[in-house]
Formats: structure tokens, C-alpha cells, sequence
């Protein structure tokens, strides 16, 4: 046991070991097989409207999701925005795309901005209609919005094995009155309010709060002390990773450190619910996932839960974003190889 105990200490799950003509068999279940290989893929369905096309390894036509399977994917992350103009990444757009990837065998992550747009560090703005709320009507709008689209989902054949409260909300969500570092108080009654929402419909969803800058281990603590003072509730620490190559190997190593770090100072599992890299460099960006994912494999006591590339099927810098892990030809790059 002492090998096992040297060399795979992120494994929780039982190890039976049976002594045959000398010979040593493990039979493992548990955390190792469960390991969330996922792509958040909120764009796919505008591109799809688009006539934008995917194609395997072997040149073959498929549907993006096949390809992103074919890459060793089992988990699909969607985004939700309250009433978006264009209805992109609304109620309907999700409930729809969660069947087609429920059908395919994924597991599903629901991902709640709270906004009509892109939540992230930079903003955090009130849907138009929850604009003049103040903060006891917003954690109310929270609920109802929450309770909605996870009914709907529900309906639908669709249970989410995890459900983000909030995107990046390094300074809290439905700004001015949710703002953390104004008021730390009404941001854990916001995450408190989804918590309760998620629990409500899906009883064994976990719920995560996600922020940014995986590296950055103090502004990680201040955010989880200040929300762990204040009672919040959630059950994952969801991070985003998105270095420059030439700086990978240094940030996924603080990364690293930061999820540890994170285990032993809140006794919370750990995501990377977004990574991504250039991949003009194929090999060095293979490399750059493979050590990501090894590494949260590793998190102490079996707390690392997965990995989720964030929009991989992008490719000809769709809608400016140059961080797809797909070629120009609408083919996987070698990078995502990292995730067989």
C-alpha cells in the first residue's frame, strides 16, 4: 500500500487488492472514472445557424458535439442569459441544446450569468428587467429565474450534475447592490438564493461558485473567506485558467497550488469549469492541457473534479475569440488530444 499511497494520492475511491501467483491486481472505482472532461459550448448552436461546419480527425462531416466526444469530451457546459436579445443562451436555446448533449451521453453543466449578457470581472450588469430592483427583489429574481430554467430542464429529461451560481464573479454579481467588495452580505444572500433554487428542483446538482484567475490565491481567499463568514452555501470552487502559452507551465502550477490550497483552507472539490490557450503551437498547447489535467487530477483527497475548455469549437477567430482549440478548417487542432 505504501506505493499506492506514494504515488496516486488524489485517488479517494476503494482500492481492492487481490494477490494471485504473486501477482498484484487493483481493481479501482470512484473519483478517477468520474473525472469531468468537458467543453463549455454556449456559441454552438448560433453557429450551427450560421452554416458553420465541423468535421472529425478523419475529415469526416459530424456534428461538433460527436467531434468533441471523438476528442475524449464527456461534459457539456452551457451558459444562461435572462431574456437575451437575440434569444442566444436563453431558456429555450438551453433547454434544447442540453437535450441534444443529454441524448449524446454527456453530462451537463448549467452555467447562470444572471445577466441578459456576458457576466465576467469587468461586469456584472442587472438584466433590463431587474434593473430598479433593490437587493431583496434581486435575491427574489434569483430564485424565480433559477427555479425556471431548471424546471423547464427538468421537463425536459435534462438533470445537471453541476449548476454555476454566477460567472467569474470575482467581485460578486448584479451589480451595484451584489457587488462584494461593497457588500459581502448581499452577495452570499444572492449565492444563498440560487444554492437554494438548484437544491429545490435537483436535490444531488452541485452548486458552484465560479471566479477567475486560478492563480491568484489571495484574491481567491478573500472572496471565499468573505463569503464563508457570511453563511454562504455552495458545494464546488469553480476557476478559470487562461495564460498565455509561453506562461502556461508557471500558472498551472499556481493553479495547482491555489485548488490544494483551496481543499485544505474550505474542505471544497475544485473545478476548472474554463481553460483555454492559444494552439498555434498544437504540440504546446497539448502539452499545457495534459499538465492541467493532470494536475487537477491530482488535487488533494480526490477534490479535483474536472476540466472544461471554454468554447473549443471556435475556429477563424469566430466572434474575435482566438483561443478555439479548432483548426481554421473546422477540424480539431492536436491540442485537444490532451483529453483521450
Amino acid at each position: 500500500m505504501h506505493f499506492v499511497s506514494k504515488f496516486v494520492p488524489a485517488i479517494t475511491q476503494w482500492i481492492k487488492i487481490v494477490l494471485a501467483s504473486g501477482a498484484v491486481f487493483f481493481a479501482v472505482s470512484g473519483h478517477a472514472a468520474d473525472f469531468a472532461k468537458g467543453a463549455d459550448v454556449g456559441w454552438l448552436s448560433q453557429m450551427e445557424s450560421r452554416g458553420v461546419n465541423f468535421y472529425n480527425a478523419k475529415d469526416v462531416r459530424q456534428d461538433c458535439l460527436q467531434v468533441l466526444q471523438g476528442c475524449g469530451m464527456n461534459s457539456i457546459r452551457l451558459r444562461v442569459w435572462v431574456n437575451p436579445a437575440e434569444g442566444w443562451c436563453g431558456q429555450a436555446d438551453v433547454v434544447k441544446m442540453a437535450v441534444r448533449a443529454k441524448d449524446m451521453g454527456f453530462r451537463i453543466m448549467i452555467d447562470f450569468h444572471y445577466s441578459a449578457w456576458w457576466a465576467d470581472p469587468g461586469k456584472q450588469n442587472k438584466p433590463a428587467a431587474w434593473k430598479k430592483h433593490d437587493i431583496s427583489q434581486l435575491v427574489t429574481d434569483v430564485a424565480s429565474h433559477t427555479t425556471a430554467v431548471l424546471t423547464a430542464l427538468k421537463n425536459a429529461g435534462v438533470t445537471p450534475e453541476w449548476v454555476q451560481v454566477g460567472n467569474e464573479t470575482n467581485d460578486g454579481m448584479l451589480w451595484p447592490e451584489g457587488r462584494a467588495s461593497k457588500s459581502m452580505a448581499n452577495f452570499a444572500a444572492l449565492i444563498n438564493s440560487g444554492h437554494a433554487a438548484v437544491k429545490a428542483v435537483f436535490p444531488d446538482a452541485k452548486v458552484i461558485v465560479h471566479i477567475s484567475n486560478g492563480y491568484d490565491s489571495k484574491m481567491f481567499r478573500w472572496m471565499f473567506d468573505g463569503l464563508t463568514a457570511h453563511g454562504a452555501k455552495f458545494d464546488v470552487i469553480g476557476m478559470s485558467l487562461y495564460p498565455e502559452l509561453k506562461d502556461g507551465k508557471d500558472f498551472v502550477r499556481q493553479c495547482f497550488d491555489n485548488m490544494n490550497d483551496m481543499v485544505a483552507r474550505y474542505g471544497k472539490e475544485v473545478m476548472l469549469t474554463e481553460v483555454g490557450i492559444e494552439v498555434d503551437d498544437e504540440s504546446r498547447a497539448k502539452a499545457f492541457l495534459t499538465d492541467v489535467m493532470a494536475k487537477t487530477k491530482s488535487v488533494a483527497n480526490g477534490k479535483g473534479l474536472g476540466v472544461f475548455y471554454w468554447e473549443p469549437e471556435c475556429h477563424d477567430n469566430w466572434e474575435g475569440y482566438t483561443k478555439g482549440a479548432f483548426r481554421k478548417n473546422g477540424r480539431p487542432s492536436a491540442a485537444l488530444d490532451a483529453f483521450k
